[in-house]
C-alpha cells in the first residue's frame, strides 16, 4: 500500500524494532473516597454511625451492592466506617436554618381554650339533664352522654388523621371531600348511639347529646382547616350564657336558646370552611383516587378512644368522690382539657429543642442526654400547668370534690400517660401509644364496671404502669438521632 511501512520481521523495508517503555495506569478511584466526598455533608452532621447507615439505606443501597462495590458486609459496618473517616461538622445555631417546630404559644392557647369551652354547655343545660341517680348511682343521663362522646371522639380522630393526610398530600379539595361526608356521618352515629343508650325517663339526655355530636362533627371541621378562631366566636354565646347563670336563673327557653345559637353557628362556620377548601364533587381524576386506606386511620381513632377514657375516668372519679352527684362536678376533667393548650405547646418545644440537640451535640451519648433533659422539662413543664389548672378549678368550682393526695396523684399520673402519649403519636408511634392508652383505660372501665376499688385508688396505679410502659416506648424511640430528622 502507498506511502505506508509493514513492521515485519524480514525484508529492506523493516524497521528496526524499538522497545516501548509502556505508561504506568493511573490507580483506580476509591469508591469508598469518592461515596465520603458524596455524602461528606450529611456525614458531617451525624451524630452516630446509624444515622449514616440510615442515610445509605435512604440513597438505595442494599447490603448486596455494598459488598460488591465497597467491600463491606452490610450498610452498617459501611456506615461506621465513612462515620469515623468524615470529620463531625455541626452547623452553628446562627447558621441553621429557620426552626421548623417553632409555633406560637397563642395559638395553642386558643386551641386549649376551644377545647376546654364546650364543657360550659353542662353548666348552662344542667337543667335540661336534671333526674334522679340511674341503677349505676350516676348522675342522669350520664350512659347517653358518654355513648355519645365516646362514638364522637373515635370516630372524629379517625376523620382527623385522614383529613390531616389528604392536607399532607397537598390535596385539600380531598380533604374536604373526607371531612364534608364523614363529619355529618360521625354526628348521626354518635346521636343514634345516645337514643340507643338512653333509658326511661332520659329522652330529653339523648336530645343533648344529639347536639353534642353535631357540635363534635363541626368543630372537628373547623379545627382541622385551622378555623380555631371561628370555632371560638361560635363558642362565645355559650360562654355568655354559662357566665350569666352564676347572677341569675335563666329560664328553661333562653337556656335552649342560646345552646342552640352556638351549635348553629358552629354548624354554619363548618360549612363556610369546607366550601372554602375545596370544590364538592371533584372530577373523574379526584374521584378515582382513593388516596390512603381506611384502615391507615384505625389506630388515631383507637388513640382518640383510649386518650378520651382515660380523661372521662378522671371526671367519674370526681362525680363519685365525697358524694358529688351532679353531672357537672368534673373539674379534673376540665383541667385535663384546658391542659391540652399548653401540652400542644410543649410538645414543639420538645421538637425545636431535639433538632438544636441534633446540631450541638458530638456524640451519640450526649445527644441521648439532650434528649432526656428536654424531656423531662417538658413533662414537668406540662405538669405544672396541670396542677395549676386542677388546683384553680377545685377553689372556683362550685361542689368540686376534695383536693387530696390520692386525687392530685391519680391526675398527675393521667397527665403523663396522655403527655407521654400524644409525644409518640408526634413521631409516628401511634399504634403503640394507643395500645397502651386503650390497655389503661380498659382496666379502669372493667374496674368500674364490676365495682373493683375506688377510682382514687384504681386511677394512680393502672395510670402509673401506663406511665412507666410508655416511658420504655419514648427511651427506645426518641434514643435515635435518626428518629428526629425532619
Amino acid at each position: 500500500m502507498s506511502g505506508s511501512l509493514w513492521l515485519g520481521k524480514e525484508g529492506q523495508d523493516t524497521l528496526p524494532y524499538i522497545p516501548r517503555q509502556r505508561p504506568k495506569a493511573a490507580p483506580a478511584d476509591d469508591p469508598m473516597d469518592e461515596l465520603a466526598t458524596r455524602l461528606e455533608e450529611l456525614i458531617a452532621a451525624a451524630v452516630h454511625p446509624d444515622e449514616v447507615a440510615a442515610i445509605l439505606e435512604s440513597d438505595g443501597m442494599t447490603d448486596a451492592h455494598i459488598r460488591t462495590t465497597y467491600g463491606r458486609h452490610d450498610s452498617f459496618a459501611l456506615a461506621e466506617e465513612l462515620y469515623a473517616r468524615v470529620e463531625r461538622r455541626y452547623p452553628s445555631a446562627t447558621d441553621a436554618a429557620a426552626d421548623p417546630w417553632h409555633t406560637s404559644l397563642a395559638a395553642c392557647l386558643l386551641r386549649g381554650l376551644v377545647f376546654a369551652l364546650p364543657g360550659l354547655a353542662y353548666v348552662l343545660g344542667a337543667p335540661l339533664l336534671a333526674g334522679p341517680p340511674d341503677s349505676r348511682g350516676l348522675p342522669s343521663g350520664t350512659v347517653p352522654l358518654l355513648a355519645a362522646a365516646i362514638t364522637g371522639w373515635v370516630w372524629n380522630q379517625g376523620l382527623s388523621h385522614r383529613t390531616y393526610v389528604w392536607l399532607g398530600l397537598g390535596d385539600r379539595p380531598a380533604a374536604a371531600r373526607a371531612l364534608r361526608t364523614g363529619a355529618p356521618l360521625g354526628a348521626l352515629l354518635s346521636a343514634l348511639a345516645a337514643l340507643a343508650a338512653a333509658g326511661p325517663g332520659e329522652l330529653g339526655t339523648a336530645w343533648f347529646a344529639a347536639g353534642q355530636a353535631l357540635y363534635l362533627g363541626a368543630a372537628t371541621v373547623l379545627l382541622t382547616l385551622g378555623r380555631e378562631r371561628d370555632l371560638l366566636y361560635a363558642l362565645l354565646p355559650m360562654a355568655a350564657g354559662a357566665a350569666l347563670t352564676l347572677p341569675y336563673d335563666l329560664s328553661e327557653a333562653a337556656r335552649t336558646g342560646l345552646l342552640l345559637l352556638s351549635l348553629g353557628a358552629a354548624a354554619v362556620f363548618a360549612g363556610r370552611a369546607v366550601a372554602a377548601a375545596g370544590p364538592g364533587g371533584g372530577g373523574a381524576a379526584a374521584r378515582s383516587r382513593s388516596g390512603p386506606p381506611l384502615t391507615a386511620s384505625l389506630p388515631s381513632a383507637l388513640f382518640g378512644l383510649g386518650t378520651g377514657l382515660l380523661v372521662l375516668y378522671a371526671a367519674v372519679g370526681d362525680v363519685l368522690a365525697d358524694g358529688a352527684g351532679s353531672a357537672v362536678a368534673a373539674p379534673s376533667a376540665v383541667a385535663l382539657t384546658l391542659s391540652m393548650g399548653p401540652a400542644e405547646w410543649l410538645l414543639y418545644r420538645f421538637r425545636s429543642e431535639s433538632a438544636a440537640g441534633l446540631r450541638a451535640s458530638t456524640t451519640a451519648h450526649g445527644f441521648r442526654r439532650t434528649i432526656v433533659s428536654a424531656i423531662a422539662v417538658c413533662l414537668a413543664g406540662y405538669l405544672v400547668v396541670l396542677c395549676g389548672l386542677t388546683v384553680t378549678g377545685t377553689l372556683l368550682w362550685p361542689g368540686a370534690p376534695h383536693l387530696g393526695a390520692g386525687r392530685l396523684t391519680g391526675l398527675l399520673l393521667t397527665g403523663t400517660v396522655l403527655w407521654t402519649a400524644l409525644l409518640l403519636q408526634s413521631f409516628g408511634a401511634v399504634r403503640s401509644a394507643a395500645a397502651v392508652c386503650c390497655a389503661a383505660a380498659g382496666v379502669q372501665v372493667v374496674c368500674l364496671a364490676t365495682g373493683t376499688g375506688h377510682p382514687r385508688v384504681v386511677g394512680p396505679l393502672v395510670a402509673g404502669a401506663a406511665a412507666v410502659v410508655l416511658a420504655a416506648l419514648v427511651a427506645a424511640l426518641l434514643g435515635r438521632a435518626t428518629a428526629h430528622r425532619v
